[in-house]
C-alpha cells in the first residue's frame, strides 16, 4: 500500500516544472508501487529508484533541483512473507496495531524548520494580502531546506532522500490492523486532538476512513479564522489506506 500527498505552493508562486504536483505524485506513487510489489529490494532503495526514475521523465524539460519543483511526502507498507513492512518519508503518519499496541510515526522535520515564518502567517488574517505574503515567505523558505542535513528530507529529485525515511519491521503474525496517514488526515489528533491514535485506529475500525475524514473537516469548518488551532490554511488534503490482515 502506498500513500503519496504532494507539497502544495502557495498561491502566485510557480514550482519551475510545467507538469505539476499532482503529474509527480502519480507517477511517483505508480512507480514506487510497481518497486515495492516485486518484494526484492528493502523499500528505501524502492523509493530511491522511483524518484530518481520519476526525475528523470521531466529532467530535459523542468527545473527538477530548483527548490520549488514538486515534491511529496510517502507512507508505504508492505507484506513480504512473514514480516509486515514500513516506511515514511515527510509527514505522512503510519499507525500500526502490534498484538493491542499502537505506535505512531512520522516525520516532523518539517514542522522543526521556519518557526520564525510560521509564526508571521499564523499572526495574519485570513485572506488578506498579509497572509498571502507570508504563506509566500514561508513556502520560500521551507523549500530553501528541503533535502538538505538540518532541514527536511522529502522525496523530489534527489534519491538519497529515500535513505532519511523512517522504517520499521514487524512480524506479520502480529499486527491486527494499520493505517496510512497524510498530514491532513492526521490533524484529528497531531493538530485538533479529537483523539488519540489509539482512537483513531478504533474508529477506522468502526466506521473506515470516509468517518475519519468527516471529522477532520468538521473540525477545520468549526475554526474558519485558523484561530483555535493556528495552520497554515483552513483545509488540507486528506487521505487514509486502512489495512486489516
Amino acid at each position: 500500500m502506498v500513500v503519496v500527498d504532494g507539497a502544495g505552493m502557495a498561491p502566485g508562486m510557480e514550482s519551475g516544472c510545467k507538469h505539476g504536483v499532482a503529474w509527480y505524485v502519480q507517477e511517483l506513487g505508480t512507480r514506487l508501487h510497481t518497486e515495492a510489489a516485486r518484494q526484492e529490494a528493502p523499500l528505501v532503495d524502492c523509493l530511491s529508484h522511483a524518484i530518481e526514475s520519476t526525475a528523470d521523465l521531466h529532467r530535459d524539460t523542468c527545473a527538477v533541483d530548483d527548490p520549488l519543483s514538486p515534491s511529496a511526502t510517502v507512507a508505504v507498507a508492505r507484506v513480504r512473507r512473514d514480516l509486515f513492512e514500513w516506511l515514511v518519508l515527510g509527514d505522512c503518519t503510519i499507525l500500526v496495531d502490534s498484538n493491542g499496541i499502537v505506535t505512531a510515526a512520522t516525520d516532523n522535520r518539517l514542522a522543526l524548520v521556519a518557526s520564525q515564518a510560521r509564526e508571521a502567517l499564523a499572526a495574519t488574517a485570513p485572506g488578506s494580502a498579509a497572509q498571502r505574503a507570508a504563506h509566500q515567505a514561508l513556502v520560500s523558505e521551507e523549500r530553501s531546506l528541503r533535502n538538505t542535513p538540518g532541514g527536511y528530507w522529502v522525496a523530489a529529485a534527489d534519491p538519497a532522500a529515500a535513505s532519511q525515511a523512517l522504517t520499521g519491521v514487524e512480524s506479520s503474525s502480529d499486527v491486527q490492523a494499520a493505517a496510512l496517514l497524510t498530514d491532513g488526515a492526521a490533524r484529528l489528533v497531531a493538530t485538533f486532538h479529537a483523539t488519540d491514535w489509539r482512537g483513531c485506529l478504533d474508529q477506522l475500525t468502526r466506521s473506515g476512513p470516509d468517518d475519519v475524514i468527516r471529522r477532520v473537516r468538521e473540525a477545520e469548518r468549526s475554526d474558519p479564522d485558523l484561530s483555535r488551532w493556528p495552520r497554515s490554511k483552513q483545509h488540507d488534503d486528506a487521505s487514509i489506506a486502512y489495512i486489516r490482515p
